[in-house]
């Protein structure tokens, strides 16, 4: 594809059968054009939308394009002047190399990118009060500057720390002080704290299959072996992993909601997984996975909730209810591990910035948060009900199932779930592939993962269309 600038045609190809996500290719055409001098500093570039239709593409993934290109100071963008190449000297210019083939920021990248239809892992934003959270953040963001430059606690700032241990016992059934919660950087960081202050490495670790990706990582960096435990309509099988993996020291679990299936760890279940945690001394990480979004009844209690014993660590996060975005999460530390996790906190894991955590705090103090979270959830209903009624005339009842916040298209052993996925972001949507969350790949379910909180708002049929003559077409190859 040419299209031409203010220098010469600029020459653009997109590889629809290529590993690279096609905002990526196009990210790395402008730039490398940027970088040997086709596209100088001032050169106009066409709009996002323009490029997307000479290209066929969908409009997202340009503006994704473009988004990583200004994150990078190679062009900038106003609604007046357009969108152009930076003012700056190619000699200071610094393209990043890609990541390895193959590598898991390979994998990270991809299965992070969007925004997009049906994408897992991000909420709704047409529910959420943006504009009431940006002028408590200003309000915060005022406050920081204007107080003395000290050093922060890196427990967390005392005010978002109490707010969090009230909506807990309200809401998740957590009786807990604020001096047990830890503010993190998200959940990715409350989890990489806690391997730190458990030091259970060299041990196996329990781990639900199917799980997240990203959590089976983490555990392999911090020297665990991986103990697979599969999963059922009632969670965790807790029996098997006693029977097959009875040294293990540590229990990573979704219970509220598993991660991907969402299915709740069934009660007796949780009664017989912190009973043999007690006889064992092992440890279990409650990653409490959209539990405050169960959209059918009341959410079940967290697991901690449950524990007497002090063997639980309870995680959350902000990303699925507010934004992955502000990188905000917490942690509630049994009572014997208080000092541990506030040493390790101060010395390599310090929570984020105050000005983020205060506004949060006043966002649930003064009753938003809640409020935000019953329409979201009545708001998921609907959208969840839409994606069942759409592709009724597509798929059979006994190929979906729709218990989490996801409605989960199953589809027949060995289909290529992945490459099918990859060929529908070219029209904008990217639900996530089932195989990946399998392990070993062997034993792996096809499937696809509609997420519930980006429906498309507009044009739901016609998009589900599109989605099943992909699946149509790459799975009978």
């Amino acid at each position: 594809m040419y299209y031409k600038t203010s220098l010469k045609p600029l020459k653009l190809h997109v590889d629809r059968s290529a590993k690279v996500s096609l905002s990526d290719q196009i990210r790395k055409g402008v730039a490398k054009a940027i970088e040997e001098g086709l596209l100088p500093p001032g050169a106009r570039l066409p709009s996002w939308q323009d490029l997307a239709a000479q290209l066929g593409v969908a409009r997202g993934t340009v503006r994704t394009a473009y988004e990583k290109l200004a994150a990078a100071q190679l062009i900038e963008a106003s609604r007046s002047a357009g969108t152009h190449v930076a003012q700056r000297p190619r000699a200071v210019m610094k393209i990043e190399p890609p990541p390895a083939t193959g590598s898991f920021l390979e994998t990270y990248l991809e299965m992070t990118q969007g925004p997009a239809f049906f994408q897992m892992g991000v909420p709704a934003s047409d529910t959420f009060p943006a504009t009431l959270l940006s002028r408590i953040r200003g309000h915060a963001i005022r406050a920081e500057s204007g107080a003395p430059p000290l050093y922060p606690d890196p427990r967390g700032e005392l005010e978002l720390r109490r707010v969090i241990a009230a909506y807990l016992a309200v809401a998740r059934g957590i009786n807990c002080t604020a001096s047990q919660i830890f503010i993190t950087a998200g959940f990715g960081a409350g989890l990489g704290l806690t391997l730190l202050v458990l030091g259970v490495g060299g041990h196996a670790a329990w781990i639900e299959n199917p799980s997240f990706l990203w959590t089976r990582k983490a555990l392999e960096l911090a020297n665990l072996s991986l103990a697979p435990v599969p999963v059922d309509a009632a969670g965790m099988d807790v029996e098997y992993g006693v029977r097959h993996y009875p040294d293990a020291k540590l229990v990573v679990v979704t219970p509220g909601q598993q991660a991907p299936l969402g299915f709740p760890l069934s009660l007796e279940r949780r009664l017989r997984l912190l009973e043999w945690a007690s006889e064992n001394r092992a440890w279990i990480i409650e990653d409490d996975y959209l539990s405050e979004l169960q959209l059918t009844g009341r959410a079940a209690p967290a697991l901690a909730s449950l524990d007497r014993d002090g063997r639980v660590v309870h995680i959350g996060s902000f990303s699925k209810t507010i934004s992955p975005a502000i990188r905000l999460g917490f942690l509630v530390a049994p009572p014997e591990l208080v000092s541990r996790f506030a040493e390790v906190a101060a010395c390599l894991a310090p929570a984020p910035g105050p000005a983020v955590q205060l506004a949060i705090a006043e966002f649930i103090h003064e009753g938003h948060y809640m409020r935000h979270l019953r329409r979201t959830k009545r708001a998921y209903v609907a959208k969840r009900k839409a994606i069942l009624d759409a592709i009724e005339g597509f798929v059979g009842k006994e190929r979906v199932e729709s218990p989490g916040l996801a409605v989960l298209i199953r589809l027949p052993k060995g289909a290529p779930d992945v490459a099918i996925v990859r060929q529908a972001l070219a029209f904008g949507v990217y639900p996530a592939p089932l195989s990946p969350w399998y392990m070993p790949p062997g034993e792996a379910e096809a499937g696809l993962l509609l997420g519930v909180a980006t429906v498309p708002a507009r044009n739901l049929a016609r998009t589900c269309e599109r989605l099943f003559e992909t699946i149509d077409r790459l799975a009978r190859r």
